[in-house]
């Protein structure tokens, strides 16, 4: 029989407030993105506001209510080698805001940089204008000229038609900051509907814009066009722009073949190209990069072992303004105005508990990571453990979820440099002798440590030899892993590293 009927069930869920998500999110967010966020509720809560009081003083009299993380200027946990000291500092987790909320949720859960290619190191290395700080840019009359707007006051003055004027501004938004253009012509032209052929007309009219070289679409026309300026384009040295990848494999003998010269003339012509510049719109101005600021710093603590603290500096000092709460809440008339007092009041108090939490939370996941990783920060990168998530979050009894949100865009400055807390992260290579297991970040480092120490009257290392090296020194691991590992380095091969060796 069909009816309606009114029942009382008990039963077991994870609700996930507005509030909470809100909270998570907040967790993974970067000290930059943080701060936009704080400054973004000031402008919308007039409850909030800054602690403007001194790290050490005394709040401001018409402030009164729990700070933000920072109250003593600092937050400090201390690991003493040899004792359980950190474990007496660590807060108490049980009721942390983050951890209460990961267990239901779905998580989907670096590069080294590079040595430039052989042979063109002095190109690659070539870095990308921009020195401007943020006070010129600003002072837009004080700040330094861009390319794109150097390269459209060329266009303004070349004489072209509108519809011409309007193809070469086209042009030159597609061109990146090394002064290259990045686009299909034949996209541009289909977009703009206008004939190729007129497109390729006016790229040959802004190829003749300062800086030279500038709107090339490839390494070989920015050095063609310099060349070309210089009249020492001839038909060896476009031998030698066709054969660029002989030239950075060291591969001296095939390029006198290619270029037709002999030996003395092709180091002439390598000399003389080196002389160029392989990124043109490097003098100009653009948007600087932006500095890394740590999270958290790690210092040698003089009793012994490693002090970690939060940088001061990265976290939002806030408070509730409980007099002028006061003030509106007797003021409020309407059922409008008590709730929008009421939901400003919740939110301020919320966002200054909840970024206290957050300081707490990325202090105790990055000492936890600092006690694992401590031999590293003694002895250096060939000591990296290896170390999971999942090893972090049950040591302090938290989701692995929180873990990961909190080592996401965190920096931590130790005395062996600035590192993003993930690189701590490392996957386990086992041991051939049944000991412990090799971090992956550190078999990387003793591979480039070994082919660092190749010399030209020394063995060459092939992979296979440094398999041999590795497993006697009791490190399990494959050939096509080291020539994994050895790429990723941007590490030549065997054959190559002894042909620069001979010619260098």
């Amino acid at each position: 029989m069909i009816g309606q009927r009114l029942e009382v069930r008990q039963g077991q869920g994870l609700v996930i407030t507005p509030q909470l998500q809100q909270a998570i999110k907040l967790l993974q967010l970067s000290n930059l993105e943080l701060e936009a966020f704080v400054e973004a509720e000031l402008e919308r809560n007039p409850l909030l506001q800054r602690d403007e009081a001194d790290a050490g003083g005394d709040a401001a009299p018409d402030a009164a209510n729990d700070a933000a993380p920072g109250d003593g200027g600092e937050a400090e946990l201390r690991f003493v080698e040899g004792s359980d000291a950190h474990a007496q500092n660590m807060d108490a987790a049980s009721d942390d805001l983050y951890g209460d909320a990961a267990p239901g949720e779905r998580v989907s859960d670096r590069q080294e940089d590079g040595a430039a290619q052989p042979g063109l190191n002095d190109w690659s290395r070539a870095g990308p204008g921009g020195m401007a700080d943020g006070e010129e840019r600003e002072r837009p009359d004080h700040r330094d000229l861009t390319l794109w707007e150097h390269l459209q006051a060329q266009a303004s003055a070349a004489g072209l038609s509108a519809a011409d004027h309007g193809i070469a501004l086209t042009l030159i938004d597609a061109t990146d900051e090394g002064g290259y253009l990045r686009a299909d012509l034949g996209e541009i032209a289909e977009r703009l509907g206008v004939d190729i052929s007129r497109v390729e007309a006016i790229l040959s009219v802004c190829h003749g814009f300062e800086p030279t070289g500038v709107m090339a679409r490839s390494i070989a026309e920015c050095l063609t066009l310099q060349l070309v300026e210089r009249n020492r384009f001839d038909p060896a040295m476009a031998a030698l722009l066709e054969n660029l990848e002989l030239l950075a494999r060291r591969d001296l003998t095939a390029l006198r073949k290619a270029c037709g010269v002999d030996a003395e003339d092709l180091g002439e012509m390598i000399a003389e190209l080196k002389g160029l510049t392989p990124r043109p719109g490097a003098g100009f101005g653009g948007e600087p990069a932006q500095t890394v600021v740590p999270d958290v710093h790690v210092r040698p603590d003089p009793a012994g072992g490693w002090r970690v603290e939060l940088n001061a500096d990265t976290l939002p000092r806030l408070l509730m303004d409980k007099r002028y709460h006061s003030v509106i809440a007797a003021g409020a008339r309407s059922d409008t105005e008590k709730t929008f007092v009421a939901d400003c009041a919740a939110q301020a108090s919320w966002l200054v508990k909840s970024l206290d939490q957050r300081a707490k939370t990325i202090l105790k996941v990055s000492s936890e990571i600092v006690r694992q990783q401590d031999a590293f920060l003694a002895f250096g990168v060939e000591f990296l453990r290896p170390l999971t998530l999942k090893t972090v979050a049950e040591a302090i009894e938290m989701h692995e979820s929180t873990v990961s949100r909190v080592t996401s865009n965190k920096y931590v400055s130790t005395p062996r440099g600035v590192f993003e807390l993930k690189f701590f992260f490392t996957a386990a290579i086992q041991s051939s002798d049944g000991g412990a297991a090799h971090s992956a970040e550190a078999v990387r480092r003793r591979i480039k440590t070994m082919i660092d120490g190749e010399d030209a009257d020394g063995e060459v290392l092939s992979d296979d030899r440094i398999v041999e090296i590795l497993n006697e020194a009791g490190i399990d691991i494959a050939r096509r892993t080291v020539a994994k590992y050895r790429e990723a380095l941007k590490i030549p091969s065997s054959v190559q590293r002894r042909r620069l060796l001979k010619t260098a």
